[in-house]
């Protein structure tokens, strides 16, 4: 059976190469319609890499959030709910240290507020935020919170870099150090500026032991976990869950989030986009297909004689298609093939001209699913329009075929 099918396919090749720019000028929708696939999902791929690039470089994969769930979904329906279940001081040193993976992680609750600073009325707008087991990357006056200042709830703050220079917009950012600063009904004393990658803006930071129940039920705070080793992030995130079911019950009012969500999401969406445009594109490969559906039937009517004489030494139905099929999945790997090229040709030609334009700098992305996708869709087109050509081959009279003129 094997060596039938090899003989069919050099057959098939034999007479292609008779009648090769006939054939090629007739399958150039396919041609065109693989070379526009071939663009579209290398520039897609291209698009997913820069994507996934971007989502690694300005969020952390290695963290996870811990939220208070403000909502109830029953029936279809979001409410919000009149109390939020939130976390505490206490709870955040009992995860702390429940952990067995290698990790550090903090607590805060930000709020928008306007300060001023003692000695000046003047307002300034900015993030005030109570937090714990957050360090700063530097300090560059002053000094950072130390455990004393959790534990004894002292009345002290730091200020990131921004807001240091607004508020003293005519002084150096040394004299804040020993100042007050105030926001709503709170007054606290600076002991350092610092700087945070995660602070791009004017923030203020006080001890999150400052904050009263109160204060954590109108807001409820956020946990952050940062993973040592990306691996380690499915474990404990499991160990986060168990304590919160611990805790607060099977069904606790919490939501554990990782950033790998993000990445999932731009999946998705690049998913979506690769299937919308494969079918869009795929109505060029359909041309292509009828074009080799047209090529095989004037072949059976060329070759009425020769089908007869085939047929007449023995060959049977089973052979005929097996020839006709062969020949029209060799005609479709050849469009798909030139296409390939004249897809990969277009893509480098337009991939500079987008560069230019949106100034992005991305790459297409040739992957091993688009050419498997390319070598499915040739035998799938060369199988669906080569049956009808092939069963009417097999189908001629020997006697009648062998007499067509």
């Amino acid at each position: 059976m094997f060596r039938r099918i090899i003989q069919s396919f050099l057959l098939a090749f034999q007479n292609i190469r008779a009648n090769f720019f006939h054939t090629f000028l007739s399958v150039l929708g396919i041609v065109i319609g693989v070379g526009a696939l071939v663009s579209i999902l290398s520039l897609i791929d291209g698009m997913e890499e820069y994507a996934r690039e971007e989502i690694a470089t300005t969020t952390s994969l290695n963290s996870m959030s811990v939220n208070s769930d403000h909502y109830i979904r029953k029936d279809g329906i979001t409410i919000r709910k009149d109390s939020v279940t939130f976390l505490t001081y206490d709870n955040y040193q009992e995860i702390k240290s429940s952990l067995t993976y290698p990790a550090t992680c903090y607590i805060f609750q930000r709020l928008a507020k306007e300060v001023t600073v003692q000695g000046d009325s003047a307002k300034t707008a900015a993030y005030v935020t109570g937090v714990a087991g957050l360090k700063p990357d530097s300090v560059l006056a002053g000094r950072a919170f130390t455990a004393d200042d959790f534990s004894s709830q002292a009345q002290s703050a730091t200020l990131t870099e921004a807001l240091a220079k607004a508020v003293m917009k005519n002084g150096k950012m040394n004299d804040l150090i020993g100042k007050e600063i105030r926001f709503s009904n709170r007054k606290l004393k600076v002991v350092g500026i610092v700087y945070l990658r995660q602070s791009q803006g004017p923030e203020l930071f006080f001890p999150f032991t400052l904050l009263t129940k109160a204060d954590l039920k109108g807001n409820a705070p956020q946990l952050v976990v940062e993973a040592k080793s990306v691996e380690d992030v499915t474990g404990l995130k499991k160990e986060i869950n168990s304590y919160l079911a611990q805790h607060f019950g099977e069904a606790h009012d919490f939501k554990v989030n990782t950033n790998d969500f993000r990445l999932e999401q731009a999946e998705k969406g690049f998913f979506l986009f690769r299937v919308i445009m494969g079918l869009i594109v795929g109505i060029s490969v359909v041309v292509g297909g009828i074009g080799v559906m047209n090529v095989l039937l004037i072949s059976v009517t060329e070759r009425t004689a020769e089908i007869g004489i085939r047929k007449a030494v023995g060959a049977n139905r089973r052979d005929i298609v097996l020839l006709f099929l062969s020949e029209s999945i060799t005609v479709s790997a050849f469009g798909s093939f030139f296409g390939l090229i004249f897809g990969m040709l277009f893509t480098m030609a337009v991939i500079p001209i987008v560069k230019a334009l949106t100034k992005i700098p991305f790459q297409a992305a040739y992957t091993g699913n688009t050419l498997l996708i390319i070598a499915v869709l040739a035998v799938i087109v060369g199988i669906i329009f080569g049956t009808y050509p092939a069963l009417r081959a097999s189908r001629l009279n020997p006697v009648d075929a062998i007499r067509h003129e």
